[in-house]
């Protein structure tokens, strides 16, 4: 709303409008002033006006640094993001002025990244690009006609991973476990395999959220935000034992004593790279151990609700991409 004031013999009207300069104008009659106020108004709602764009030097790089300061920071996945940011950064997109990228830029960004890695890494990055760009638009008063992503096609997100091990695949990482010369590895992996638990909900889990008279673990942070109580196998519930066994021993990290597996995600990253080494296994990820126990669940008979109870889907058709039924084992329940 304009603001109409008189100055001396002359009346003065003052438009402030959030990303255009301060507009004053002087009238000798009042009404001058409010017809002309309410006119150059209706220009800017109109967008007739050109925007004053104060930060139209200021590169693609800058606003990343920036969102990773004050947004990033504070997500759960800002280890995974923040490599995401940097892989953006080192792009020739990243030297661009926020207010000269198009959607062909864009698109480059898309094609040289599909050159190094795949669909699914570059539609990430494209979604991340996508929301810096609203919140920037949005929230830090860069002004742009439109979102320059939006129009850009990302690449299919391709088939959900079916890779199982058959019994020689375990003999293959049992082979590897064995020769690990950290001990908790195997603990992990076969925690892993029993509960379906993300690798970060695994190194996360602290031994005042296990319940062993009760063969139940509570996770207060999950990747979907929500909480959940996941039951525990009497395999599972074995290893925990084990554990608590010799928490007091030589497992036991004084600096992360409440932890029921006290080894860094980077420890385990390197840990496990060895063992497929060791093993010979190939093209298999610590994360299709998830997938690997998801399939059992279904395979013992459970439903729907009770796996996801268990993996914290809440979209069924997400939990159906960490199903791997084998054909010929439904041929074996069929001739029942």
């Amino acid at each position: 709303m304009a603001t109409i004031r008189k100055r001396g013999t002359r009346w003065q009207a003052q438009i402030r409008r959030k990303g255009h300069p301060q507009i004053i104008k002087a009238f000798i009659l009042k009404d001058e002033a409010v017809r002309w106020a309410r006119q150059r108004e209706l220009e800017l709602d109109r967008g007739e006006v050109e925007v004053a764009d104060t930060n139209k030097h200021h590169t693609l790089s800058m606003i990343l640094v920036r969102y990773e300061r004050e947004v990033t920071l504070h997500k759960r996945s800002r280890l995974s993001e923040t490599a995401h940011l940097k892989q953006i950064r080192r792009h020739q997109i990243g030297q661009l002025p926020i207010s000269a990228i198009k959607a062909e830029d864009v698109a480059k960004f898309r094609d040289d990244r599909l050159k190094t890695v795949s669909n699914p890494t570059v539609r990430k990055e494209l979604t991340l690009l996508g929301n810096i760009f609203k919140v920037a638009m949005q929230e830090w008063g860069y002004r742009r006609a439109e979102n320059p992503v939006s129009s850009v096609r990302k690449p299919p997100s391709g088939r959900a991973r079916d890779r199982r091990l058959d019994a020689k695949g375990f003999a293959m990482l049992q082979q590897g476990i064995n020769t690990c010369r950290n001990p908790l590895m195997s603990a992990v992996i076969q925690f892993a395999k029993e509960t379906g638990m993300r690798r970060g909900e695994i190194l996360a889990l602290e031994w005042s959220n296990v319940n062993l008279a009760a063969s139940l673990v509570f996770l207060p942070i999950t990747k979907n935000g929500s909480s959940r109580t996941v039951p525990l196998s009497p395999a599972a519930r074995q290893v925990l034992e084990r554990l608590k066994s010799v928490r007091s021993g030589a497992l036991t990290n004084p600096m992360h004593n409440n932890l029921v597996f006290p080894i860094s995600a980077n420890a385990l990253r390197m840990s496990w790279k060895r063992l497929l080494k060791r093993s010979g296994l190939e093209d298999f990820r610590f994360h299709d151990l998830r997938h690997e126990a998801i399939t059992s669940f279904f395979e013992l008979g459970l439903t729907v609700p009770e796996v996801a109870l268990i993996s914290g889907h809440k979209d069924a058709r997400m939990l159906f991409r960490y199903t791997h039924l084998r054909a010929a084992d439904v041929v074996a329940k069929l001739s029942k």
